[in-house]
C-alpha cells in the first residue's frame, strides 16, 4: 500500500490586526500566529499590553489617526518587506433609540468603526496593488445584513463596513487584492465596555445579550480563520445569523413582523 502525503503545512503569512488586545481581535492573533502565520497585534495602548500573548509582534495603533497608520505600515514594510492580509477589526458598540442616542455617539462609532476601516483599506491598498496581491478582512457584524430596532448607528456603521468591502472585492479583484468581510452574530467579548451613550436601556439589553451568549471569541475566531483561507466574500459564523440572513432574503415578510415586534416591544413603557 503506498504511504500517503503528509497534510500540508499552511503558508505563512504576514499580518496586521488592529483592535488586537482583547477580544476578537485578540483571538485571531493568537489563532493566526498558532496556524503559523507573522502576527502584528495593534491596539490604542502606548506599552505592549500583557494579554498580547509571546509570538505576536505589537505596535500601538488608534485607527482614527492617519500617522499612526503610516507608521504601522512602514513598520511592516521596514520588518517584512509588506503585508498578505489586513484585518480591520477595531470598533466599539453603540445602542440606541434614535430620539436618545446623542449626535457624539454618533460621531464617535463612525470616526473608529467605520473610518477606521477606511483608513486601513486606503492605507494599504496601495501597497498591495504594488505586490499585485492581498487580502482585506474587515469585521463587521451580523447587525451589517440584519438590523434590529435600536441599533440605528450600530446597524448603520456595520452596514457601511458590508457595502464599503464588497464595493472593494469588486474593485480590487484586477490588482489580485481579495476582500472579505465578516459578520458575526453575539458572542460573549468585552465589546459591551465599549458602551458610553445616553440609552442606558439599550445599554444593558446589549450587554445581556453578549453576557447569554454560548460563543466565545475563540469560537467565532476560529470560523472567521477558515473563512479567511478559503477567501470567502462574506464570512458568517453561526448557525443564527445564517438563519436570520436567509429570512431576510428569501422570507421579508416574516423578517419584517419580527423587527417590526421587536420594535414593539421597545415602545412599551419601561417598568421600574
Amino acid at each position: 500500500m503506498p504511504l500517503s502525503s503528509p497534510p500540508a503545512r499552511p503558508t505563512s503569512r504576514r499580518v496586521l490586526v488592529t483592535g488586537a488586545a482583547s477580544g476578537l481581535g485578540l483571538a485571531l492573533a493568537r489563532g493566526l500566529a498558532e496556524r503559523g502565520d507573522r502576527v502584528l497585534a495593534t491596539d490604542v495602548a502606548p506599552v505592549r499590553p500583557e494579554s498580547v500573548p509571546a509570538g505576536v509582534d505589537y505596535a500601538s495603533l488608534d485607527v482614527r489617526l492617519d500617522a499612526d497608520w503610516t507608521n504601522v505600515l512602514a513598520h511592516v514594510q521596514s520588518s517584512w518587506g509588506g503585508l498578505d492580509l489586513l484585518v480591520n477589526n477595531a470598533g466599539i458598540a453603540t445602542g440606541g433609540r434614535i430620539d436618545v442616542a446623542a449626535m457624539e455617539e454618533w460621531h464617535r462609532i463612525v470616526d473608529v468603526s467605520l473610518l477606521g476601516v477606511v483608513r486601513g483599506c486606503r492605507t494599504f491598498t496601495p501597497l498591495f496593488k504594488e505586490q499585485g496581491s492581498g487580502h482585506l478582512v474587515n469585521v463587521a457584524s451580523l447587525a451589517g445584513l440584519v438590523h434590529a430596532p435600536g441599533m440605528a448607528s450600530y446597524n448603520a456603521v456595520k452596514a457601511g463596513v458590508v457595502a464599503i468591502s464588497e464595493t472593494l472585492d469588486h474593485e480590487l479583484a484586477p490588482h489580485g487584492i481579495a476582500v472579505s468581510v465578516v459578520c458575526p452574530a453575539f458572542f460573549r467579548t468585552n465589546l459591551g465596555d465599549s458602551f458610553a451613550g445616553d440609552d442606558s436601556a439599550m445599554e444593558a439589553a446589549g450587554k445581556r445579550l453578549l453576557d447569554r451568549s454560548r460563543r466565545s471569541a475563540e469560537d467565532v475566531a476560529a470560523v472567521v480563520i477558515k473563512g479567511i483561507d478559503a477567501r470567502r466574500d462574506v464570512i458568517l459564523t453561526d448557525p443564527e445569523g445564517r438563519v436570520a440572513w436567509r429570512m431576510k432574503r428569501f422570507v421579508r415578510p416574516l423578517y419584517s413582523r419580527t423587527m417590526r415586534r421587536a420594535g414593539a416591544r421597545l415602545a412599551a413603557p419601561v417598568r421600574s
